[in-house]
């Protein structure tokens, strides 16, 4: 068996049935990695990967994002509480903070004299959100071909506002999610997670779920009983723990409150 294909076999628990092109081998070998050497991440490799971000795709060549790197202990401590006392963000070598970010044209609009007001409705933020996301990824994928590990950390989103005001966010920014950067300890790297089949991500034309959905489902359930077994976690199926995450408001760990959270930092969400 060639590596990628273990890879593939890794990934959706079976071997592929075609010849995957050789380029996937560094994307397939992507995990959330959580335990770093002692080892610092330097400035050139910060500045390549946000070379790599910004030559992300961005709407209408707007860029509505920034980030912030932190490496400041007692700060990432703190951000480590708010996103769920997350012990690796608290221990990461580089923390990225990665902002829906339109203050920056604000202030160009401001000093031109000119309104803004395009980006008070929602699809301004769903813009800044998509530009954020696609930017990290591209920084994710420099990093990992570098030798690094990142994981993203949602928490941030559980209390927006104390985040907010520990990084001086102007209104009109957000932070929409951090990212820890390091070199992976090699004695506890994680496994490769699998991933849905994609029978049922792939839809050709049109949306259909098809007859074989929970049949799918369930074999899904148990690769993944299997893979949290082997890495001697907690056996939970895919299906119940997805449906517990999103079960009620209570379950959002503090973001059923976004909405009034990105009012407060001056997003009007039209």
């Amino acid at each position: 068996m060639t590596q990628l294909e273990q890879l593939w076999q890794a990934r959706y628990g079976r071997l592929p049935d075609h010849q995957p092109a050789a380029e996937l081998a560094g994307l397939l070998q992507h995990r959330s990695v959580r335990a770093w050497l002692n080892r610092e991440v330097g400035d050139g490799v910060l500045r390549d990967a946000i070379a790599a971000a910004q030559s992300a795709s961005t709407s209408s060549h707007l860029q509505a994002w920034s980030v912030i790197a932190i490496r400041d202990r007692s700060r990432l401590r703190r951000l480590a509480g708010w996103a769920g006392d997350q012990e690796h963000v608290a221990q990461a070598p580089l923390f990225l903070v990665w902002l829906v970010d339109w203050s920056r044209l604000q202030r160009m609009g401001a000093r031109a004299e000119q309104p803004c007001a395009g980006v008070d409705f929602l699809e301004g933020y769903t813009l800044g959100v998509i530009d954020a996301a696609l930017a990290a990824q591209n920084a994710s994928v420099f990093l990992e071909s570098q030798g690094l590990g990142i994981v993203y950390i949602g928490g941030l989103r559980n209390q927006p506002e104390a985040v907010a005001s520990e990084l001086a966010l102007p209104p009109g920014s957000f932070a929409v999610f951090g990212m820890c950067v390091g070199y992976p300890d090699p004695a506890q790297l994680p496994a490769i997670k699998p991933r849905l089949p994609p029978e049922l991500i792939l839809h050709e034309e049109r949306y259909t779920p098809g007859a074989d959905e929970d049949r799918h489902i369930a074999a899904y359930d148990q690769l993944m009983h299997d893979y949290q077994k082997s890495s001697d976690r907690p056996s939970r199926t895919w299906s119940l723990q997805s449906l517990a995450r999103m079960r009620d408001a209570g379950s959002l760990t503090g973001r059923h409150r976004l909405r009034q959270a990105l009012l407060h930092l001056g997003f009007q969400l039209r």
